[in-house]
């Protein structure tokens, strides 16, 4: 198990959806299958209510390798779709945006 915080995870699940955006657009609809797919198994993995730093520590307990047999079977004759540090980093990167101390791009943070 490593324990990660949020501001060393986040710029990897960035660079992902950077990958993601500039992918070959042969290619492009393939990984937002298979990012979308990741997305929707850290909803059930996750849940509806999380922080960040919630994120950030199950990325860092479970990895991602996890993550190549929802893309296999979400995109299984395109193994350029595979690519786990794009879509893995990616659906990270959007499902952030759904934690309760995240909005417009930003993390909140609050005193206590």
């Amino acid at each position: 198990m490593v324990v990660l915080r949020f501001d060393e995870v986040i710029g990897l699940w960035r660079e992902g959806q950077r990958r993601l955006n500039q992918a070959d657009p042969a290619v492009r609809p393939a990984l937002e299958r298979v990012t979308e797919a990741i997305v929707d198994e850290l909803r059930r993995r996750v849940g509806g209510v999380f922080t960040t730093e919630e994120l950030a520590r199950y990325y860092g307990d479970e990895g991602i390798d996890w993550c190549f047999a929802i893309a296999v079977r979400a995109a299984p004759s395109n193994p350029d779709a595979w690519d786990l540090t794009t879509v893995a980093n990616a659906a990270f990167a959007r499902y952030v945006r759904e934690a309760s101390d995240y909005a417009g791009g930003t993390r909140i943070i609050t005193e206590e």
